[in-house]
């Protein structure tokens, strides 16, 4: 019979992982540990940490995915080690996300989806700024070809996300953000006359504004800059900044034409990592063909035996969120989609119904339209407390319910907005309005006359 040696004086395996070395002392945060800690040690008191951070499924903030199936878990542990830049090495990966480039060009319309251009980012952010700095060289192009200065380029958009002024600032472009007049929530075709000119490199379009969940009029915008072509002879483009509504509006409001169905638009942006249900971590840009993509901007590296074309900001990055897109594409189709968003803007709607029957709230975006979002502003009355009070109280039941003030020119209407995501039930939208009468009811009760509550993170 085989003999077996104990090492007796090794307990890792038998030690209760609370009176290990690495639990009787704070964990290490300035400096790297000098010893060792077994495993299932490290993995708890990690954890332990982590229990702090808020539940995802009540950030009714965000954006981002927060809940997805056992599969999606499975293939993103499967390709924790497939490096989406070594195409060389991973040739199917790079397959999948051409696939995705490709359904994405035919779900938005593309004359010819099998011949478009794009690609996959790490998110919304970084396919926005891939698709400015195309206008960007396009425009330098032209301009230089008629012999003119091309040195003061601008870009018009209503009110965007942080990254379209990341992208003026890093890129050196200007950006001429409209302010809101009147009771706009949005860019409106007719202030474009007043802001575009021949520096004027393109005009962002969203679907979806972060701030309210709204659409901004994309087919109605692109025939006023028809209009300009025609009386000054500026032929501006148009991106359509659609990092949520890109995988909404196909879906559940297919008559609206916002893509590329309008020839104005050239470039698309999506974020994969929101309502298009992958995991964080996955943005795509799409152009309207292989023309609108300049050469110049295209890199062919050398890497790992392989010569590649790469149009990113960053290089090495995991292909786990990208083989998961293509998971949602087969596992879902046009119908599972469509289900699926249509319930999100259904329990939206009903949420923006009920709030509107509470008393203190006027709604601003009652879901219809748009986002499956709402947002909504206290009424004129002195109610004794703020937006800002009502999100505190609710972040004590766990939801993360977004207040902050609209952009210029509205800087003094307060919003508060919900988003309703696909894991957001019917049941869980009645207890968040359940807590929320309950909250109203307290503030009432107990005024906040010097209140000292500020906004609140607003965007996915």
């Amino acid at each position: 019979m085989p003999i077996h040696h104990i090492d007796a004086g090794d307990q890792s395996s038998i030690r209760d992982i609370y009176t290990t070395d690495a639990s009787e002392a704070s964990l290490p945060k300035f400096r790297l540990p000098q010893g060792r800690t077994e495993p299932h040690a490290a993995y708890s008191l990690v954890r332990d940490e982590l229990l702090l951070d808020g539940n995802a499924r009540q950030n009714l903030a965000t954006f981002c995915t927060t809940w997805v199936e056992d599969e999606v878990k499975q293939l993103m542990s499967d390709a924790v080690d497939k490096n989406m830049i070594d195409k060389d090495e991973y040739p199917q990966t790079a397959e999948i996300e051409n696939r995705c480039v490709h359904i994405l060009a035919d779900l938005w319309h593309a004359q010819k989806s099998w011949e478009t251009v794009g690609c996959s980012t790490t998110g919304s952010s970084e396919a926005a700024m891939l698709g400015g700095l195309a206008f960007k060289w396009k425009w330098r192009q032209r301009r230089e070809a008629e012999g003119k200065d091309a040195s003061k380029p601008n870009i018009v958009t209503g009110p965007v996300q942080i990254c379209w002024k990341k992208f003026a600032r890093y890129f050196d472009v200007e950006i001429r953000e409209v302010p809101l007049e009147g009771d706009a929530l949005g860019l409106q075709p007719a202030d474009l006359r007043k802001y575009c000119d021949e520096n004027t490199i393109g005009v962002v379009a969203t679907l979806g504004v972060t701030f309210t969940g709204i659409y901004e009029p994309v087919e109605a915008l692109a025939r006023e800059l028809d209009a300009i072509e025609r009386d000054l002879g500026l032929d501006i483009p148009i991106h359509v900044d659609a990092a949520s509504g890109g995988f909404i509006a196909p879906f559940i409001q297919r008559d609206l034409v916002w893509d590329f169905q309008i020839q104005r638009v050239r470039s698309i942006n999506a974020s994969g990592h929101k309502y298009g249900l992958a995991p964080l971590g996955v943005g795509w840009i799409i152009w309207a063909s292989k023309e609108d993509l300049p050469e110049d901007l295209i890199f062919y590296v050398d890497y790992l035996g392989g010569n590649m074309p790469t149009f990113a900001l960053n290089f090495s990055r995991p292909g786990g969120e990208i083989i998961a897109q293509y998971y949602n594409f087969l596992r879902l189709g046009r119908d599972g989609y469509t289900a699926i968003q249509q319930a999100c803007s259904d329990t939206a709607q009903w949420l923006g119904n009920a709030l509107a029957k509470l008393g203190p709230f006027e709604m601003v975006y009652d879901g219809h339209g748009g986002l499956p979002a709402v947002a909504y502003k206290l009424t004129d009355s002195d109610h004794g407390f703020t937006l800002y009070d009502l999100s505190e109280r609710l972040r004590m039941r766990g939801w993360q319910i977004a207040s902050y003030p609209l952009p210029s020119n509205r800087q003094e209407t307060v919003v508060q907005r919900i988003l309703i995501r696909h894991g957001v039930s019917r049941d869980l939208a009645r207890l968040l309005l359940d807590d929320m009468k309950r909250a109203i009811k307290h503030l009432s009760e107990n005024p906040v006359p010097n209140s000292t509550a500020k906004p609140g993170f607003h965007h996915g």
